[in-house]
């Protein structure tokens, strides 16, 4: 066995020993958890589970791993999926090119005379092993590994990450097994775009992230864009939550509400009304059907 632990490295969840402590630290470092997303990441790293966590677009699943990263002071690994992922982009790949030289060099040094065990032993080793983001986890831990939208990777990907949910160690045939003996804390997101099997849930905490509410999400703008007045925030918050209650395709989400607040000030606005708001409504809709439905109702909706 191989190990991939870093001893002179802190155990992830020693700066933190309550919820309270770690929102506190995610809140020094921008983002505002409220007591259940709180409680959530603590479990995760005290019971060494992944957080799986699910949400509209644009609820901060993905900046809450990228908070405790920074929150924690731990290195990030981000594992972004996609359609046909496959075990050889997440984990791990040969570098064929360079064993193909590699053997070329042994040949030329041996005189054309290659023992074919020695050489095969050579091939395999560390050197020529290119570590994807899951292997890479596994190496750095203690870190944060963010697995990003799981739901866009098929029912094979899914199965695949299983044991390294369970044990955190993967077994490469040629090179032994790797086993991270600190497991990193893993964040798993998804958008509900499909459902995630129950045999991936089960391994994982689980914890579904709303949209903030008014209160929260002024504080999130205020801490995020420290330009914008507590009045412009609270125009901006309004605007989007009331957008929230329109039958839209595509909801805004912080992000879009952190977007619009700084198109207002890159504009030099220092409130937003309806003139103002139908000129930078990209800034925070993305379809064309929202921007016409939103834009017939501007004036009701500033009122």
């Amino acid at each position: 066995m191989i190990s991939a632990s870093k001893p002179q490295r802190p155990t992830i969840g020693t700066v933190t020993e309550s919820p309270e402590d770690l929102a506190v630290a995610l809140d020094a470092v921008g983002y505002l958890a409220d007591e259940g997303l709180a409680t959530a990441g603590f479990l995760a790293m005290r019971l060494h589970r992944p957080l799986f966590c699910e949400g509209e677009p644009g609820t901060g699943k993905t900046s809450l791993a990228l908070a405790l990263a920074s929150a924690l002071d731990l290195p990030l690994v981000r594992l972004q999926c996609h359609e046909g992922i496959d075990a050889a982009q997440a984990l791990y790949e040969w570098d064929f090119p360079r064993q193909l030289l590699h053997l070329r060099a042994l040949e030329a040094a041996e005189g054309g005379r290659l023992d074919a065990e020695t050489a095969e032993r050579s091939l395999y080793t560390e050197r020529f092993l290119l570590a994807r983001p899951l292997l890479r986890a596994l190496t750095a831990a203690p870190c944060v590994l963010l697995i990003d939208e799981i739901d866009r990777a098929d029912d094979e990907f899914e199965a695949f990450l299983l044991q390294l949910l369970d044990e955190y160690t993967v077994t490469i045939p040629e090179y032994g097994e790797i086993r991270a003996e600190v497991p990193p804390l893993v964040v798993l997101t998804s958008n509900r775009t499909r459902e995630v099997h129950d045999a991936l849930k089960r391994r994982c905490l689980y914890h579904w992230l709303e949209h903030p509410d008014l209160p929260r999400e002024v504080r999130i703008l205020r801490r995020r864009i420290p330009g914008v007045s507590e009045a412009m925030a609270q125009q901006v918050a309004e605007a989007v939550h009331r957008l929230r209650a329109m039958e839209l395709l595509k909801p805004p989400g912080t992000a879009e509400s952190l977007d619009w607040a700084r198109a207002l000030l890159a504009l030099g606005r220092d409130e937003l009304d309806a003139a103002t708001a139908a000129r930078t409504l990209g800034a925070v809709l993305k379809y064309s059907e929202d921007l016409d439905r939103v834009r017939a109702k501007l004036d009701a909706l500033f009122a």
